[in-house]
């Protein structure tokens, strides 16, 4: 990828067998299918349990196979052409485009020839792949599907738990028939592991229903019509600051219960004669708009019963001196014709008024403003954000997973297990398959608590309770939506056991993999290949979030997996994550990330493989703080480069189209950027900056290159140029600056990116006269009008003139004032095949405005014909281009329209080309028969 300047003081190593993440990537459909991803609900593995941050299965699994598989210019005597080896890595990235789609994961044949490539770039074994900071589990569990021995380590008991329940325990019992009375006794049952999760699961839901189900008791209609409940909605109340009416007020975002067409309903406040108020649902569209809509806001909330202001201060105060109350202001049940809207009843109150349960799990949460607001609120125990009603569900649920486990540990004895040793000692007999069977249904419990609490709130959009975790973080909510985890609708506790056991029907389940809980700084890294999705500085705390769930798993699994549910919460002290809440401000977070990352990457030196380049996944943002910094990207790459790593690659992979990125007004940057590393030799030289500055613009010039010509984006075209540019940052011991200082990698990517400007400007000199002055006054005044000495003045340095680009059909120069004709004002009817001034500006904006504004079959031929007059890779370069600069105005329509350009050009050309051919022998039968 890059020719080092030689030295003769310096012993070059040899040369690397170059992985095909080095040199291309089919990244558009990869990150086409990571945004599609998205859209998918059932049997995705993530579906197992919340964790924040995955990384989509389809970028992990293309970026593993990417580094795992060698490039074809690594096997000269194989494909000894250039041709050869263009060829053979277009065949290897038809077979990512294959592995990263999610209809394909089942299918065997693929696997077997992805499986394959793996092994001839392996001699002949399959690599054993670690993740030290495995999260959701997403890289272990693509790895282990790759045929790759998976090992996921993690600091976070939570992350530790998923891991195994997606990439150990389905291996242990792979294949293995259903244990439980039903499927023993049919003559056909293989179900497994899947099929005995929803056994149980659904046992587990009936026995604590027989305990705690009076608790949940159905609701009459107008009509006298039972049904069963879905969720009660209450508000918080505090009491009305105005000494002459103390009486208790609601705190409510919304009033309303649905806004879907046809089927509104919103809850009618009534204020009594004695100051007390009365909730009635109203069925009709004539709820309450704007201000009025609810009582609280991010401004502070009313008293309805006499307009007084409250603050959020006296909210708070209140809160914690444990006045803050509640009323229950609907009833949301469920009909043969879909939901019912019920105002509360006396009933339903007194019933929701259980005693607190004993034994209740609970730890202390932690103060983070703006993550785990409910903190200022006083719910400083993780047992205040619940009901005590939803404490007791949840309590039942929890202690009766140890009965299920006995039960399956009968049922598994009589269909013919041997005992064998528990699941924490290596066990894979009928004990350790019944703890596996209490582990995936203590998940299930789990997933409840996120639709069990008072943080969930109703949905009136879609008519449904909307989780804890909507981000990543526990906010405060007003009103809130306690669910009937009995019901069959949203928030019910079968559809979380559902949702495990689609997850483990679709992991891999071979070859055996393990996950274990260790400290990335401190484990072990011998003969492994790392990739690895690390936090992301201060974005998310996932130890202060774990701990919601957490305190629930460590109730039912520490006698399960005490390995690791040792600690009553998720360990905080060595959690490599910036919070300037635990580490002395914002100074000292810092600190603690950069030296945590430094340490990570040179203790993963020292042992891990070397014949294969590390991955490393980064959160891009592209400023992190109001400064316009961005603090983590640099302290990612400081330890990583500190730690002896050389960067040679980095792909911005996302899992957000590019073309809605930048239609939401977004930035548009990549959701990651992965960065391929080798370890820089010990001995590296050390070079002045300007030989940096001399090296830098020769491989940029070259790579951007072949970065164009690769299939990539306009939009992820600057993140890419990151690698090639990094690289030479990165393969030298020092840069030392004019007055001998190193220069910081800061300074390093703000060179590199001056230095993408300078190249992506030198094509200007191969430009056409007409397309030279068109960029240039783009630069200048966008599409925007200027005097018409300023064009006259512009356009002879260019060599042409304002009445020559008229006549171009692309400028309009009258009454003192000229400008560029924008891209919507040329999808007029045109062809350039009889148009004799057809200039590279011309064609690229018109097809640019045609496909926005006519679609693809109407570009195709406009496409075919230019064909004829211009090159297409000029007007694709252009359009690149082009992207660059609407990037730098702040042009967001012209940035969509270049970048949809080009991100469809291989369509294009493909349909252009056969229009082409069609259009030569039209052309070709007119001259026979003149």
């Amino acid at each position: 990828m890059h020719q080092p300047i030689k030295d003769a003081t310096y012993e070059y190593p040899p040369p690397r067998r170059k992985k095909l993440i080095e040199t291309g990537i089919p990244l558009t459909t990869i990150n086409k299918e990571s945004a599609r991803e998205k859209s998918l609900r059932h049997g995705l593995p993530s579906t197992l349990h919340l964790y924040w941050a995955r990384r989509p299965l389809a970028t992990t699994r293309s970026i593993l196979f990417a580094q795992l598989v060698d490039d074809p210019s690594a096997h000269p005597d194989k494909f000894p052409t250039e041709e050869d080896q263009v060829n053979e890595r277009q065949r290897l990235h038809r077979l990512m485009n294959r592995l990263s789609r999610w209809e394909n994961i089942h299918d065997q044949d693929l696997y077997r020839e992805a499986r394959q490539a793996i092994l001839d770039s392996n001699n002949g074994r399959m690599p054993a792949v670690l993740d030290p900071f495995a999260g959701g589990g997403a890289i272990p569990l693509e790895a282990q599907r790759l045929g790759c021995e998976a090992h996921a380590s993690d600091l976070n008991p939570l992350a530790v738990i998923i891991n195994k329940a997606l990439i150990e325990f389905p291996a242990l019992f792979h294949n293995l028939p259903s244990v439980h009375p039903a499927a023993v006794s049919a003559t056909d049952s293989t179900g497994g592991l899947a099929d005995d999760i929803r056994y149980y699961g659904k046992q587990l839901r009936d026995r604590a229903f027989e305990k705690v189900g009076h608790l949940y008791p159905k609701v009459k209609d107008e009509n006298g019509d039972e049904h069963t409940v879905i969720a009660w909605i209450w508000a918080r109340t505090v009491t009305n600051p105005n000494p002459a009416n103390p009486v208790q007020v609601p705190l409510v975002r919304s009033w309303w219960l649905s806004k879907k067409s046809g089927h509104e309903a919103w809850i009618k406040p009534i204020i009594q004669a004695d100051g007390s108020i009365r909730y009635e649902v109203q069925h009709n569209a004539d709820g309450p708009t704007g201000d009025a809509e609810g009582t609280v806001n991010r401004k502070g909330a009313v008293s309805i019963v006499d307009g007084t202001p409250i603050d959020f201060p006296y909210i708070r105060e209140e809160s914690h001196d444990g006045f803050m109350g509640s009323q229950l202001v609907a009833v949301v049940a469920d009909s043969s014709k879909g939901r019912v809207y019920l105002s509360p009843s006396q009933e339903h109150i007194l019933i929701a008024q259980c005693s607190k349960p004993e034994n209740y799990p609970d730890g202390r949460i932690f103060d983070w403003p703006g993550r785990i607001n409910v903190f200022r609120y006083g719910m400083t125990q993780f047992a205040d954000l619940f009901t005590n009603r939803q404490l007791t569900v949840l309590t039942t649920l929890a202690d009766t997973v140890a009965e299920i486990r006995e039960h399956v540990l009968s049922d598994a004895l009589a269909a013919g297990m041997a005992h064998g040793e528990p699941l924490d000692e290596g066990g894979i007999g009928a004990q350790a398959y019944a703890d596996a069977i209490a582990v995936y249904l203590s998940l299930a419990v789990s997933r409840q608590t996120d639709r069990c609490s008072t943080i969930n709130s109703w949905d009136s959009s879609r008519d449904t309770i909307r989780n804890v975790f909507a981000r990543q973080a526990i906010p405060m909510t007003w009103d809130y939506a306690e669910s009937n985890p009995f019901s069959s609708k949203s928030g019910n506790f079968l559809s979380q056991v559902e949702w495990v056991a689609e997850a483990v029907e679709n992991v891999p389940a071979t070859p055996l993999c393990e996950a274990h809980q260790a400290d990335a700084t401190t484990r072990d890294y011998t003969d492994v290949v790392v990739s690895t999705d690390p936090p992301y500085y201060d974005n998310i705390g996932y130890s202060d979030l774990s701990d919601y769930f957490y305190v629930w798993l460590r109730r039912m699994l520490k006698d399960i997996l005490p390995s690791v549910c040792t600690t009553m919460l998720t360990p905080k002290a060595q959690e490599l994550v910036a919070n300037p809440y635990r580490h002395g401000g914002k100074d000292g977070a810092a600190q603690f990330f950069v030296d945590g990352f430094n340490h990570v990457f040179e203790h993963v030196r020292e042992t891990a493989r070397t014949d294969v380049p590390m991955t490393v996944y980064y959160a891009y943002k592209q400023k992190d703080d109001k400064t316009g910094t961005s603090t983590g990207w640099y302290a990612l790459l400081d330890g990583l480069i500190h730690g002896g790593w050389e960067i040679t690659a980095t792909w911005p992979v996302r899992s957000e189209l590019a073309n809605r990125m930048i239609g939401s007004g977004t930035n548009a940057l990549a959701s990651s950027i992965v960065l391929a590393c080798r370890p820089r030799p010990e001995d590296a030289p050390s070079i002045p900056m300007r030989v940096f500055n001399s090296v830098l613009r020769r491989e940029l010039t070259e790579e951007l290159k072949t970065l164009m010509a690769s299939g990539i984006d306009p939009v992820d075209l600057n993140q890419a140029a990151i690698g090639p540019g990094i690289s030479v940052y990165s393969r030298y011991s020092r840069i030392r600056e004019a007055d001998g200082s190193d220069m910081p990698v800061q300074k390093a990517l703000e060179v590199i990116n001056h230095v993408i400007d300078e190249v992506m400007g030198d094509a200007d000199t191969d430009y056409d006269a007409d397309t030279r002055f068109a960029v240039k006054w783009y630069q200048s005044y966008g599409w925007g009008q200027e005097n018409s000495g300023m064009a006259d003045q512009l356009s002879r340095s260019c060599g042409t003139s304002p009445d020559a680009l008229v006549r171009g059909g692309v400028f309009e120069a009258a009454g003192g004032k000229a400008r560029l004709f924008r891209p919507e004002e040329m999808t007029d009817e045109w062809n350039p095949l009889r148009d004799d001034h057809t200039s590279l500006w011309e064609a690229t904006i018109r097809m640019a405005g045609i496909l926005d504004k006519k679609g693809v079959d109407a570009v195709v031929p406009v496409m075919a014909q230019v064909g004829e007059r211009l090159p297409w890779e000029q007007i694709r370069a252009l359009s690149f281009r082009m992207y660059h600069e609407a990037e730098k105005r702040k042009d967001t329509e012209g940035s969509i329209r270049f970048n949809n350009l080009v991100s469809m050009w291989d369509d294009l050309s493909v349909r252009a080309y056969k229009e082409a051919v069609n259009l030569q022998e039209n052309i070709q039968g007119e001259l026979d028969v003149d």
